[in-house]
């Protein structure tokens, strides 16, 4: 609704100002206007044209209507939380009634709105002067004409159905001009009825009761509610303090004395109860124990009426138990020779059922073993026989590559020594080197080398039967 009132007002100064800007810039163009028919120079009538008038009437009505969003604007009348409103009337006054916050309806330019705080307020003073609050400082005398001071602090509101009787009749602000002097007054009518060590201990909180009762007494009457009223502090004379101080230190001193005077009585009385006790729990203990006595001589009496049949009762039972442990004993004998009887009986027989499953498992052993022994064997020879066919396979396809290729006896050769041979490095012309004449007589026997490679052939074959025959024997 603020921002509504606020809008209105803008509305109606936009108006205001667009009315004075047409009547500006008509008289603007008059003025223009009447420059150039003045000024004589040929053309000028025909640059001039014609004469526009001043729009009045337009400017009239934007005037009048910029009033209307101005004039609801200002009837708009706003009271915010916590806070209490009273219309006044430049015809009639204050008028009855209070506003509450949210928004109200007023006659612009004849009624007007004030507001209080309707919020709880703090009223406080010190009982010394003290530059960092600022607060009053409260003194006051007592019965003794001693001065003292008094830290108050007093808590109140408005009465928010009073706010037009406060408005037309209290001073403003009323936290000054009404409520600091009341509470300072009643606490200074009210002091000089007790003396200050009253005010100070004894009767402090009846001094602050009817202080409270005065003061919202008074205020209460204007439409002040005064909620609580805490006397915070009293400073006393320093002199007074001292002795006050000594004073209450006698009066301390005085009473732990006699608080410790009664624990002594106490203690004597007491003292006096426990030796009584200790002497009655003592003749009660003596008798009990003479009447324990007698009662246990007399069933010491008694009892020796039946102790001598009991013992023979026990004699006669210990004979028989004895006969019967007797009588146990060889019946257990007994038994126990013949349980060994019948175990040695079923020791002889296992022993000979183990001896006959023992030969028994003994030939199924000898039977197995021969078994296996036997097919072991013929696959062993089948093994052999097949080993022994491969290899004559092998050495008659080595034996016929070695009749086409005689020059890989020489590498086969070569091969199987190439662990122990060294290399040497052959001049490329062959000259001066020893290995040239027998390489090159190798080569030029043909006929040599092919009875070589026969003979090769043969001993290779040899070597293959001589290797196949033990194979066979076996």
């Amino acid at each position: 609704m603020i921002a509504l009132k606020w809008l209105l007002m803008a509305a109606g100064f936009a108006m205001f100002g667009t009315a004075a800007g047409v009547v500006a810039y008509d008289v603007y163009l008059a003025l223009q206007f009447r420059s150039l028919m003045g000024s004589g120079e040929p053309g000028a009538a025909e640059e001039a044209g014609t004469r526009r008038p001043i729009r009045w009437p337009l400017a009239a009505k934007l005037f009048g209507w910029g009033w209307a969003p101005l004039l609801l604007a200002l009837s708009i009348a706003m009271v915010p939380e916590g806070s209490g409103g009273v219309r006044t009337s430049q015809i009639s006054g204050v008028q009855n009634g209070t506003l509450y916050p949210g928004l109200h309806l007023v006659m612009p330019f004849v009624q007007n709105v004030a507001l209080y705080d309707l919020r709880d307020r703090l009223y406080t003073t010190n009982a010394v002067p003290d530059t960092a609050t600022k607060n009053e400082v409260l003194t006051v005398q007592t019965r003794e004409g001693l001065t003292i001071g008094l830290a108050v602090s007093v808590r109140y509101r408005l009465d928010p159905q009073k706010l037009a009787y406060i408005h037309a009749n209290l001073a403003q602000p009323v936290d000054s001009e009404i409520v600091a002097p009341v509470v300072s007054t009643a606490f200074r009518d009210l002091a000089p009825n007790y003396v200050v060590r009253e005010v100070f201990s004894v009767k402090r909180d009846e001094f602050r009761a009817k202080s409270t009762k005065t003061i919202t007494d008074r205020l209460g009457s204007d439409g002040i509610v005064v909620k609580e009223v805490l006397l915070r502090d009293v400073h006393l004379p320093a002199e007074y303090a001292k002795g006050l101080e000594d004073i209450l230190l006698k009066a301390q001193e005085s009473e732990r004395m006699e608080f410790e005077t009664a624990i002594y009585e106490k203690q004597v009385k007491i003292a006096e109860l426990q030796a009584e006790a200790a002497k009655a729990q003592q003749v009660k203990h003596s008798e009990a124990d003479a009447e324990s006595r007698v009662i246990a001589a007399k069933a010491e009496s008694d009892a020796m009426q039946y102790t001598l049949p009991l013992k023979q009762k026990q004699i006669e039972e210990s004979r028989l138990e004895a006969q019967a442990r007797k009588e146990a004993t060889v019946e257990n004998a007994d038994a126990a020779a013949q349980s060994k009887v019948i175990d040695s009986k079923a020791e002889v027989e296992r022993r000979h059922l183990l001896a006959v499953s023992d030969a028994e498992t003994a030939h199924l052993n000898a039977e197995a073993n021969a078994d296996s022994t036997r097919l072991n064997a013929a696959a062993n020879a089948e093994t052999i026989r097949l080993t022994a066919a491969a290899n004559a396979e092998r050495l008659q396809g080595e034996a016929a590559v070695l009749k086409q290729n005689p020059m890989l006896i020489q590498k086969i050769i070569a091969e199987r020594l190439s662990d122990k041979l060294q290399i040497i490095m052959v001049p490329t012309d062959g000259r001066n080197f020893f290995a040239s004449d027998v390489l090159r007589s190798a080569f030029s026997g043909g006929t040599n080398s092919s009875n070589g490679a026969d003979d090769a052939d043969q001993d290779a074959a040899t070597l293959a039967r001589k290797q196949a025959q033990p194979i066979k024997n076996k």
